[in-house]
């Protein structure tokens, strides 16, 4: 399974194999058609209380970790995207402006097995 992460805002390569937007909401500024999406999977998110709580902030992000993490246990949308991902790379997209702090990184993690 060949999953990586990308900004939503970021241009499609042909790299990118699938592309899974994996926020809840759509991005601000970013036409449907232009996005170049072969999946939007909301399920897969934080949830609103979850993401209002992180609000991007550096310093909760470990805790966000954590918390996602205990979101997407038994989350059926994972096993959906592992399974999407078999025999083809598969780019997670996501909106964030932090591409070190934000919840692809922690749903990426999982993806590969590396959880805290």
């Amino acid at each position: 399974m060949a999953f990586k992460i990308k900004r939503i805002y970021e241009a499609a390569g042909p790299d990118d194999g699938l592309r899974v937007l994996v926020d809840r909401i759509w991005p601000r500024g970013v036409k449907k058609t232009d996005a170049h999406l072969d999946h939007w999977m909301k399920e897969v998110a934080p949830s609103t209380d979850l993401r209002l709580w992180f609000g991007h902030a550096p310093a909760r992000f470990a805790e966000f970790g954590q918390r996602y993490e205990a979101e997407l246990a038994g989350n059926p949308a994972i096993a959906e995207l592992r399974k999407l991902g078999r025999g083809t790379p598969v780019s997670l997209l996501y909106a964030a402006r932090d591409p070190e702090v934000n919840h692809a990184q922690v749903l990426l993690a999982v993806l590969r097995g590396k959880t805290a």
